[in-house]
């Protein structure tokens, strides 16, 4: 049998014709270094025998340490997580800033001490914000957390978070107010502190007469009665020493407090500011020659104190009389103290008086008053003031008389009204004052 021909041989025969032609060229002088190495035909059977495809390279061992994973993971985190914070503040701020769900305009009380959770959830029960925790989170990247003001707050519509923590951090609250009238007593004060239904809290004592600033007060929702009697406190005190640093020299008042006394008499005998520094110039005038100051007011106060101006204020002869500690009918000097709260005016008008010889004064009938440097020019006024008086008293009396008269009239016309009704409701009479048969109801006996 014949052998098969070996491809090992093939491959030796094709080797040693190729060395052999290598050294045929070297042989006839050709240069083989720079030559083109001729490839070798393939034989049939290696011409369809497919290529052997390349391996991939192998991974590399650092892709496949578990650290290196865990650190891929968590640099994709953190940018996934920088991208959702940075939205989720994008549209946190957009809607902090926008316009707010209020329709209508609305008060809303916060109280003292209310945290912020607190003041959120108040404001979302008022509609006057919707999402209480943005509100929250904004307050906070503020820094405003903790300056949030208590108060009663008017939130206008479509306010924004924004808006309303800047109306909180600014206590833009409602402005109520107490007015306090110049000459009333602490008692007086006192009553109407109470009687105020905004204020809040109790009061148990009155403070002493003359400590007090008669004012306008404004002040906020949640502020106590206390806290507005210290308010008049202090604002009188404040008052006080800067009047007295400005006053004139040689003034019969020795200190602040014997100035706020004279200073409420002179409040208690006018009304008008322009007569305040002449009728303060009367009684240091007064003061300085040791006269009594004879002043009526003061009799009032000494028998009814803090009531006085509440009370009729017709004084009789036999009050003037009378021994008080405040009448200064029949004291010399100031009384003990001051007779009502005055105001910043009154006090003024003593530390600075109107500089004058008038030593009295009497009403002239027009709220205002006659002043006059000596007695006989004093009773010529009170002459013309009491004339004033019967002249009013003669018009009061015409005008009731009137008043009666015209009252009698329409009783009297009335009457006749009602006579003349019953008059056209009674049955018709014959000439003889038979009732007339037309009038008679059937059935009826004659």
């Amino acid at each position: 049998m014949q052998d098969s021909p070996d491809p090992s041989d093939e491959h030796k025969n094709d080797s040693t014709a190729a060395g052999a032609s290598r050294s045929d060229d070297a042989q006839y002088g050709e240069d083989v270094s720079d030559t083109p190495m001729r490839l070798a035909p393939k034989s049939p059977r290696e011409a369809i025998q497919p290529e052997r495809v390349p391996e991939p390279p192998p991974r590399s061992r650092h892709a496949r340490n578990p650290v290196v994973v865990f650190l891929n993971f968590m640099l994709t985190f953190a940018v996934l997580s920088v991208i959702a914070l940075g939205g989720m503040l994008y549209w946190g701020k957009v809607t902090f800033d926008s316009t707010g769900p209020l329709t209508k305009e609305t008060a809303v009380v916060v109280s003292p001490g209310s945290g912020l959770e607190a003041i959120s959830n108040l404001l979302a029960r008022n509609d006057v914000i919707e999402q209480p925790w943005v509100f929250m989170g904004g307050v906070q990247l503020y820094k405003n957390a903790s300056k949030l003001k208590a108060g009663e707050y008017l939130f206008p519509a479509g306010i924004s978070m924004n808006g309303v923590m800047n109306m909180l951090v600014e206590g833009k609250a409602i402005q109520h107010a107490i007015t306090i009238p110049e000459g009333w007593t602490s008692a007086q004060i006192v009553e109407r502190v109470k009687n105020d239904p905004v204020l809040l809290g109790d009061l148990n004592e009155v403070p002493a007469e003359g400590a007090l600033l008669p004012e306008t007060y404004a002040f906020t929702r949640g502020t106590t009665r206390k806290e507005m009697i210290e308010r008049m406190r202090v604002a009188q005190d404040k008052a006080l020493a800067e009047i007295w640093q400005r006053r004139s020299e040689g003034l019969p008042v020795k200190t602040p407090e014997e100035l706020v006394t004279l200073a409420s008499i002179v409040e208690k005998e006018t009304g008008k500011a322009d007569e305040r520094p002449r009728v303060a110039g009367v009684f240091v005038n007064r003061l300085n020659k040791n006269w009594r100051l004879e002043s009526d007011p003061t009799i009032l106060y000494g028998l009814y104190g803090g009531d006085a101006w509440t009370r009729a204020r017709t004084i009789r002869k036999s009050e003037k009389d009378a021994p008080n500690r405040y009448n200064t009918y029949q004291i010399r000097g100031l009384p003990p103290g001051p007779i009502a709260n005055p105001g910043r005016k009154a006090m003024e008008a003593v530390a600075n008086p109107s500089r004058t010889k008038d030593m009295f004064f009497v009403a002239d009938g027009t709220g205002g008053h006659l002043f006059a440097e000596t007695i006989q020019q004093h009773n010529r006024n009170v002459s013309r003031w009491r004339e004033v008086e019967r002249n009013r008293q003669e018009e009061a009396k015409s005008a009731e008389e009137a008043e009666a008269a015209e009252a009698a009239k329409a009783a009297k016309d009335a009457t006749e009204a009602e006579v003349d009704d019953l008059a056209g409701s009674a049955p018709p009479k014959t000439a003889n004052g038979m009732i007339s048969p037309a009038a008679k109801p059937e059935g009826g006996a004659e």
